[in-house]
């Protein structure tokens, strides 16, 4: 009856979790913060200047423009704006969903410093003399759009109108101003210009004094340009100038287009992961599916709660801590086959394959929890998100693969009714009769003919040649800098039609914004990404966007970055490799070994390199994301290497003093064979996402997806033929020296993890 309880008791939990999942997914869903790829909207950086000469810019001057912009942004009726101070004179404006960018973004940058002005630019009043709130749009007597005001003192409009009233005829006008420079603008210049290209707001004839707080101005408005005027007035001018050193846009179709495509792909990889862990862990498997279930379930609900913004490299991270908390299972799956195969009972394969799996598992999450927090602290905005996504992932996937599926795996064993290896997948011819005494190192494994360490000089060899040719091929091609690190603008056009290179490229020419650099890509050749060296200003960019609009039907998705942007971009790329790579090889040095942690270095080194070396050869584009990628490689080459190390101290323990190199070799290689089939498993698993979010994915997370590709298959080879090895050889090298014998620190326990069932 006791054990028909344990069943029940799994049931009932599995029950109230999918019920309460059930019960509760599509409200979350529905709370999740989209980010700008995918549902469209805008994000700029402005590097705040003064307004005036000798003004300094302060912390409470930052602060007073970060709540103009913030008026304005309200004005417009953007929900859930994100406005941030960034060092100390930048401020970054996220809009995520806002329909009419051009407008939001050309009032956003606009000082609204509203002045009247006679025909000699002498200055007669200000916004100071406006009472805040009082402008709003409205029609004249003849129907025409028009904006009015409300002036606090009527007295010194009446001085100033009779001022304006007694110059000559033709003379005697009161212009209207946003944002004249002195020096710079003029009204004798501006009247010459066309009347759309005027840049002065209205140019009114006063005939006679006029004593009233009332203002009506009136110009070539449309209603909208009415509307946009007494909103950004009422918001308030900026006390500062605002430089635009980073921008981009993405239409709303672009990302509806984006969110669609990537989901599916992540869904039909998650699916594919479920498969192959039924399949081949057979029980285990199973327990696997409900704990990866919960697990993206706690992400997403712990991402709503904290009003985290998921972008489409948040979605990528969400899949690959799929991928963790599967290797976390896959890890003490193979530990159980183990035990089992020596001949132990079903439930002390669980005890044993447990305890010992916990101490790999914690070293490996906690290496990429650190490169996950150092992408974080040097990520920008999208590049945050994803680490952000990452390091949740892994806290929830601790919780759930380790603590929750032990829990539910507990229940099972004990029930006594998964008692036969079939439910684990260790077929009974390889299970060995316990009184036969063998330990893990005397199972036969599947790679036994491969001796890793007698052909450690030949991966060396490998290794330096990709080195060189990788030097000469980085030298000859360099990298294709995307304007991330290079600066200028990128420009994606989306066509209903498939499109060709030279039909854009005219195109291109024909609009006024010639480009040499060029890509169609995307499905049925229906994208075109255009580049320029220049960052466009913001007036090039909104006519731009309004003639691809009307020719193409859709908005295009535009990024400018200046070149001070692209060098800080470039240098917290640099300081992230290295403070992960540091913190990674002190962590590794305090749990293994110095030398360890050199092999591990190299091994990512290694890794990295050879990602930069594919790109340059085949000039993928190499962008931020593509840092991501990177830091993401190192994460799980680590996650290889700390658990290759681990299966090493283990079995060095376990055979007592080695004194011939000999003996070490072949420790070493029997732990490269134990660890080979669960590197291979947790690296397909990946894999298989990966694959899936390459071709099934959005365009833009696809040099994302290619360099993760790539990096798990280097990691996986790294880990094996230079990490070990490089151990190895510096660790001969010890005993030859001093005629020490191999004896490593015993192996630390984090403590129990065993919960109680």
């Amino acid at each position: 009856m006791k054990l028909k309880s344990r069943i029940l008791a799994f049931l009932l939990i599995v029950v109230v979790f999918f019920a309460a999942m059930g019960g509760t997914v599509k409200g979350i869903l529905e709370e999740v913060k989209l980010g700008l790829d995918l549902q469209g909207g805008f994000e700029v950086l402005y590097e705040v200047l003064p307004l005036k000469e000798g003004q300094q810019i302060t912390p409470d001057i930052v602060a007073d423009t970060t709540t103009a912009l913030n008026n304005r942004i309200n004005q417009f009726g953007v929900s859930e704006p994100s406005i941030q101070v960034e060092g100390e004179n930048r401020i970054r404006v996220q809009l995520a969903g806002l329909d009419d960018q051009s407008s939001a973004r050309e009032l956003l940058s606009s000082t609204a410093n509203l002045t009247f002005r006679d025909v000699n630019d002498n200055l007669l009043l200000d916004g100071t003399d406006l009472i805040e709130g009082g402008s709003a749009a409205s029609f004249s007597p003849q129907n025409q759009p028009i904006v009015t005001l409300k002036l606090k003192d009527a007295s010194k409009f009446a001085e100033v109108t009779g001022q304006v009233s007694q110059m000559p005829e033709g003379q005697n006008l009161l212009v209207v101003w946003l944002d004249f420079e002195e020096g710079v603008d003029s009204y004798a210049q501006e009247v010459l210009k066309p009347v759309d290209q005027q840049k002065f707001v209205s140019a009114a004839r006063v005939g006679q004094v006029l004593n009233t707080t009332d203002v009506m101005i009136e110009g070539n408005f449309t209603v909208e340009e009415t509307k946009d005027l007494a909103s950004v007035l009422n918001a308030g001018a900026l006390p500062v100038k605002l430089n635009e050193i980073y921008s981009t846009s993405v239409g709303a179709q672009f990302g509806e287009q984006a969110l669609k495509s990537t989901v599916y792909a992540s869904v039909v990889g998650v699916i594919l992961i479920f498969i192959f862990m039924l399949w081949y862990y057979r029980l285990p498997g199973f327990i696997s599916i409900i704990t990866l279930s919960v697990f993206t379930y706690l992400v997403l609900w712990v991402f709503t709660s904290i009003n985290a913004v998921l972008t489409l490299p948040g979605i990528a991270a969400l899949v690959l801590g799929i991928g963790m908390a599967v290797d976390a299972n896959i890890l003490t799956a193979e530990r159980i086959r183990e035990e089992l195969r020596v001949g132990k009972s079903v439930k002390e394969s669980y005890l044993l394959g447990s305890k010992q799996s916990l101490s790999a598992i914690i070293d490996a999450q906690l290496t990429t929890l650190l490169a996950a927090a150092v992408l974080f602290w040097f990520g920008t905005s999208s590049v945050k998100g994803f680490a952000t996504t990452l390091m949740i992932s892994i806290v929830l996937s601790f919780v759930t693969a380790v603590w929750l599926s032990r829990v539910l795996f507990g229940l099972l064993v004990k029930s006594g009714y998964f008692g036969s290896p079939f439910f684990y997948g260790v077929p009974k011819s390889k299970i060995h009769d316990e009184s036969e005494g063998l330990t893990s190192l005397d199972l036969s494994t599947s790679f036994d003919r491969f001796n890793f360490v007698q052909h450690r000089k030949k991966f060396y060899l490998f290794s330096t040649i990709i080195l060189v040719v990788g030097v000469i091929i980085i030298s000859l091609f360099k990298l294709n800098l995307g304007i991330d690190f290079s600066s200028g603008t990128r420009v994606e056009v989306l066509s209903n039609e498939p499109i060709t290179q030279k039909e854009i490229s005219d195109y291109t020419t024909e609009i006024g914004f010639p480009s040499e650099d060029i890509v169609i890509s995307g499905e049925e050749n229906k994208t075109a990404v255009i580049r320029y060296k220049d960052d466009l200003n913001q007036n090039e960019i909104l006519q731009l966007k309004e003639i691809v609009l009307g020719d193409y039907g859709h908005e295009p998705s535009v990024s400018t970055v200046s070149p001070t942007v692209g060098q800080e971009l470039v240098k917290n790329a640099i300081y992230a490799l290295a403070i992960a790579a540091l913190g990674i090889i002190i962590y590794v040095a305090i749990r293994f070994e110095w030398r360890m942690g050199v092999g591990a270095i190299v091994s990512l080194l290694h890794d990295v390199f050879f990602i930069v070396a594919l790109f340059s050869f085949f000039r993928l584009e190499v962008d931020i994301t593509f840092i991501a990628a990177i830091l993401t490689i190192v994460g799980y080459s680590i996650n290889d290497t700390i658990v290759t190390f681990d299966r090493i101290r283990e079995n060095v323990d376990k055979k007592g003093e080695i004194a011939r190199p000999e003996e070490l070799a072949e420790v070493v290689n029997k732990s490269l064979r134990q660890t080979m089939g669960r590197s291979i498993n947790t690296v397909l698993t990946v894999i298989i996402v990966v694959v899936a979010l390459l071709i099934l994915g959005a365009p833009a997370i696809q040099n994302f997806s290619i360099a993760l590709l790539i990096g798990l298959v280097t990691g996986m080879y790294s880990s094996i033929c230079i990490a070990a090895q490089i151990w190895y050889t510096l660790k001969v090298s010890q005993m030859k020296k001093k005629g020490t014998k191999v004896v490593l620190k015993e192996k630390k326990q984090w403590g129990s993890d065993e919960p109680v069932v």
